[in-house]
Order: structure tokens, then C-alpha cells, then sequence
């Protein structure tokens, strides 16, 4: 299944959790990631699984017009059971640190869209490896909660570096832009869009959710304003120009760098219409 052109809002489900997975298919998610790590019981892991795999059969996940199902999975008996299930858009690997273990997926369920999660130090220190692994792997991010404990940093501020570094790792081995990690209080909408905003500032595009109403957030967050927009089309129609470089009333130049800005602006307002 192929879900937007580019999908913003992701919204985490736990996986021994049947009802309330089909109730998250209509939230208006841009994906949905049906949970069987940290949101399940140890003792509810293999039920899970079950009902999972169960889900993915299933005609309503398998609509080519129904919204992707990826699936973070435990370890390899989560691999190797839902491996090639027509209803699986994609596979996140918590944990991951090296290459090697990405290729050790690969040949479990070859064929599946991977998305490695760094959580660790050494995770980071191997995010380009990592990134550019298998072209299996779509896409790379981290997980700020293990993260976090791993490196004793406890604001924000302690993960502006961890942040730039996989944006940077994404962009050298040709992936799409991270997507930041949840937000924990599903109450704090103020502060999910300021970090999202923040997010935003350092490369990051589109969240992780882990209840419906923080999507509308994120996907205004993540979205060029209107203003954006129109300063965008400016620089543009700028570059059509004969006359050579351009200068905006506003003071910019226009380059070839604030060009392709502008359009991938343009291209990302265009994609959510």
C-alpha cells in the first residue's frame, strides 16, 4: 500500500489491542503503527503477535486505498510472522545500533520497507551506517525516551545534536527527512506544537502520535504557512527572470539554494491539498 505523498502525522496503537487498531485506521493518520514492543505486556506479546498478523490479512488493511500499517516489532519471532503479509507497509526496528542487525532483518523479511530506530549512544554513532544499511531501509529515527536514559540529558537541549545528527545521516544516504519521536502528555497540545516547531527548525519532518488529537497539531506544525507559501512562489517566479540573480524586496538573494528551498516548500504545501 502506498500512503501520501508525504506523510506527516503517525499515530503508535498497541498491538494486543484489535478494536482500538481498526478505530486508529479512521483517526486520519497519515500511517499507522501498530505496536508490539514497549505498549504490550511481556505476558500479552504472543497474543498480540497473533491478532497482528490476524489485522494484516484482512481485506480492510489490504485495500490498496486503506492507510499504511507499519508495525514495531519485539524481536524475531514478530519478523518472522508477519514477514510478507499483504497488509504490511513497513517494519520499525527499536534498538537497532549496527548495520548488521539491519541485514539481518532484511533476510527475515525480505522485500519489507525497514525503519531503524536509533536509541542508544553507539546507535548514534552508527546512524550513517545505519541509514544507508540496505535500500530496504526508507527511513531512520530516533527513540528520545531510551535515548534520553542512555545519555542522561534531560530537556530538549540535550537532543538538538542526537536530532541533527540523524537528519544529516537521512539526508547523506538519500532518505526522506526523520520524523521526530512522540510527545508524552497527550494534554500538552501548547507544547507538542512549540516542539514540533523546534523540530521543524532542525530538519525533522512529521511526529509520531500516541493519541488522535495530537495529528491536527503535528500536521500544522510540520506545514508551510501561508505566508511561507507565498514567499516561496516569490523566489520562483524570481528565477524565471532573464535578468540573471535576483534580489526580493525583502533583501534575499535568490540562488540556486533558495530555490530549491522554495520549491520543496511549494512541493510539500502542494502534497497535503
Amino acid at each position: 500500500m502506498s500512503g501520501p505523498a508525504v506523510a506527516l502525522t503517525w499515530l503508535y496503537v498497541p498491538g494486543d489491542r484489535p478494536e482500538v487498531v481498526r478505530k486508529a485506521l479512521g483517526a486520519g493518520a497519515d500511517v499507522v503503527i501498530i505496536d508490539l514492543e514497549d505498549a504490550v505486556a511481556q505476558d500479552r506479546k504472543e497474543y498480540a503477535r497473533s491478532a497482528t498478523a490476524e489485522l494484516l490479512s484482512d481485506p480492510v488493511t489490504t485495500d490498496p486505498m486503506a492507510v499504511p500499517v507499519h508495525v514495531r516489532v519485539h524481536g524475531e519471532d514478530d519478523v518472522r510472522a508477519l514477514a510478507g503479509l499483504p497488509g504490511l507497509s513497513g517494519m520499525r526496528l527499536p534498538k537497532i545500533t549496527h548495520a548488521a542487525s539491519v541485514h539481518h532483518v532484511e533476510a527475515l523479511a525480505p522485500g519489507t520497507a525497514l525503519y531503524p530506530l536509533l536509541e542508544s549512544a553507539l546507535a548514534i554513532e552508527h546512524a550513517y551506517s545505519i541509514a544507508g544499511a540496505h535500500h530496504a531501509v526508507r527511513g531512520i529515527a530516533l527513540g528520545e525516551a531510551d535515548l534520553r536514559a542512555d545519555l542522561g540529558v534531560r530537556g530538549d537541549a540535550g537532543l538538538d545534536w542526537p536530532r541533527s545528527r540523524v537528519v544529516t545521516a537521512a539526508r547523506a544516504a538519500g532518505l526522506d527527512p526523520p520524523v521526530m519521536s512522540v510527545y508524552p502528555d497527550v494534554r500538552d497540545l501548547a507544547g507538542l506544537g512549540a516542539s514540533c516547531a523546534h523540530g521543524r527548525d532542525l530538519g525533522l519532518l512529521g511526529r509520531t502520535a500516541i493519541h488522535p488529537r495530537q495529528l491536527p497539531v503535528i500536521e500544522r506544525a510540520f506545514l508551510p504557512t501561508a505566508r511561507e507559501v507565498e514567499s516561496a512562489e516569490q523566489v520562483l517566479e524570481a528565477s524565471r527572470s532573464e535578468a540573471g540573480a535576483q534580489a526580493l524586496p525583502d533583501g534575499r538573494f535568490v540562488d540556486a539554494a533558495v530555490v530549491a528551498t522554495a520549491a520543496r516548500t511549494l512541493a510539500l504545501a502542494r502534497s497535503r491539498r
